[in-house]
């Protein structure tokens, strides 16, 4: 079972710091251990995960209980619903995605696919809005989502934003495990790859994050021209080609980003 691992910062804080509150950063690791489980989970099963005595872990539990964000049957503790108005929060007041929303709509209706959102955290794209075009089923990458920076089209779009310098050392220090047969784990050729995508404006990935599947990003930027997000439509490879997705997908997701840019401050 993967450990959470405490944010940078806090390590820079330290526990003797007024201003760093202990006891909420384990609140909100413990929210996080669920999210990466997937499945309820036993007092064991949390304090390993986050790397706290049992006894804390036990305090963190029953406050997150007492307060309405967890439930349990005494021996599996598991989110309620309400954990969902943290993340409605943020995408309430996140300017980006209530910017790009409408926008990607229309993208989505005008290519007939799946338009995805994604901003960076740490390691990770993390996927903050999304737009379906109007049909019974679409399948797509739900909010909250997080995929590899280094092998998918909006990781490679987000790590556009850094110069050579430090794109090359944000790679060095990534652990860059292979995700299918495809992915491009040799660390220079990664770097060489996302300054390439950089020069010409957008990423193509072919079946390097999920077998059978690619997609193809652009980058989202503000008013200054600095990148904030990466747009991407994806789609399997038995339905397209690299060549169509050039074709079809990039030209709307251009005019998108182009017109969010002037937006969003």
């Amino acid at each position: 079972m993967p450990k959470l691992k405490r944010p940078a910062d806090e390590a820079e804080v330290g526990e003797d710091s007024a201003e760093f509150i202990e006891s909420l950063s384990r609140g909100l690791r413990v929210i996080e251990a669920f999210g990466a489980e997937r499945r309820p989970m036993t007092l064991s099963d949390i304090a390993k995960a986050c790397d706290l005595p049992r006894a804390t872990a036990r305090r963190v539990l029953l406050t997150l209980r007492k307060s309405g964000y967890v439930t349990s049957d005494e021996r599996l503790f598991a989110l309620t619903p309400r954990v969902l108005g943290l993340a409605s929060a943020y995408l309430a007041s996140n300017q980006i995605s209530a910017v790009l929303q409408p926008l990607m709509d229309e993208v989505s209706a005008t290519a007939k696919e799946v338009c995805s959102l994604a901003i960076l955290d740490g390691d990770d794209a993390v996927f903050v809005a999304r737009a379906s075009p109007a049909r019974v089923f679409s399948a797509g990458i739900d909010l909250g989502y997080r995929l590899p920076l280094f092998c998918t089209s909006v990781g490679r779009v987000l790590l556009g934003r850094l110069d050579n310098d430090e794109l090359t050392a944000t790679i060095e220090a990534m652990n860059l495990a292979a995700q299918t047969p495809e992915t491009i784990v040799d660390k220079p050729t990664v770097v060489a790859t996302i300054i390439a995508d950089r020069t010409r404006g957008y990423s193509l990935v072919d079946r390097e994050a999920e077998p059978g599947f690619r997609s193809i990003a652009v980058p989202i930027r503000r008013y200054d021209g600095a990148i904030v997000a990466a747009a991407n439509i994806g789609a399997h490879v038995d339905r397209i080609t690299t060549g169509e997705m050039i074709d079809r997908f990039l030209p709307p997701l251009q005019r998108m980003a182009k017109e969010a840019q002037p937006l969003i401050v």
